[in-house]
């Protein structure tokens, strides 16, 4: 396709609503998803070193028992 202008090619015959529309809604998934996926990555990591900080007080009972 030719545009002739920059509006035009924004209106993309008629379709631009859906269109842009269509790549805003991918973009908001795509950023929620990342954000979503470092938040637990960061409470996965927090449960991990409660779990080893535990297991470690454990065996420093155990031998001093």
């Amino acid at each position: 396709m030719i545009w002739g202008s920059v509006s035009e090619f924004l209106d993309m015959g008629g379709y631009g609503l859906y269109v842009w529309g269509s790549y805003l809604v991918t973009l908001i998934c795509i950023a929620g998803e990342i954000i979503l996926v470092s938040k637990r990555k960061r409470t996965l990591l927090e449960h991990l070193s409660l779990i080893h900080q535990s297991n470690k007080q454990e065996k420093t009972n155990e031998t001093a028992s």
